[in-house]
């Protein structure tokens, strides 16, 4: 494990209501100021995780952040898929900025308790919320640990390139390649030239995809497609 660090962050209102948090240090937002949940869902849930024809989808998060992934694959995963979850967090958010941000307010009120719960679950260890999914939350620095397991899509939810250039390498893009299994799915809300040439150097076809209603133009999806 990590030293355990606090960004100091301020909860911001999105265009669609929901809420997301803002960094000042890095002048950057975790999520789109046109809608953080509209963000996630189109992202994320759509072209990601419902295209996956895993049977149980193993699921790779780098960026848990705010948890808005995680809730939101919870509640997909009530449709009756089972969903192993995997997420990485180098600064976990403190529980008051957590009980601010009220995520539950947004999906069903049979999912809306556990969103506390998805942050007060131990780290480092799997645990299984419903029958249909299994959590574990890594506390870790992505650009250094070694990942030694199979995954059937990848939420890569960095910040943005400008603002942490580290987590947009060749060496990430390979190594994420190397640990998704043949099949597997990689989506980001980044659809930068320079991005999508860095997947198709480690391997992956790569689609340009429409965004998000009233937010970015495209998005990319990239596949790790064996010939």
């Amino acid at each position: 494990m990590v030293e355990r660090e606090e960004r100091i962050v301020e909860v911001q209102p999105t265009a669609d209501g929901s809420p997301t948090l803002y960094v000042p240090s890095m002048d950057e937002h975790y999520h789109s100021v046109k809608g953080a949940l509209t963000e996630s869902l189109h992202i994320f849930i759509h072209m990601g995780l419902q295209e996956s024809h895993a049977e149980e989808p193993r699921v790779l998060e780098i960026g848990f952040g705010t948890g808005l992934n995680a809730l939101l694959t919870l509640e997909e995963a009530k449709k009756g898929r089972v969903v192993h979850y995997t997420t990485l967090e180098r600064f976990p958010l403190s529980q008051d900025v957590i009980e601010k941000l009220d995520y539950a307010s947004f999906v069903s009120d049979e999912m809306a308790s556990f969103y506390l719960s998805l942050h007060q679950v131990p780290w480092n260890s799997w645990v299984q919320l419903t029958p249909f999914f299994h959590l574990r939350k890594v506390e870790a620095d992505f650009t250094v640990l070694e990942l030694k397991e199979k995954y059937d899509v990848i939420y890569f939810d960095a910040f943005a390139p400008e603002k942490q250039p580290e987590m947009w390498s060749q060496e990430i893009f390979d190594r994420m390649y190397a640990c998704l299994d043949e099949g597997g799915i990689l989506v980001t809300y980044c659809a930068k030239g320079e991005v999508r040439r860095m997947l198709q150097r480690a391997g992956f076809t790569v689609e340009r995809l429409p965004g998000p209603p009233q937010g970015k133009r495209e998005i990319l999806r990239a596949r790790k497609i064996f010939p």
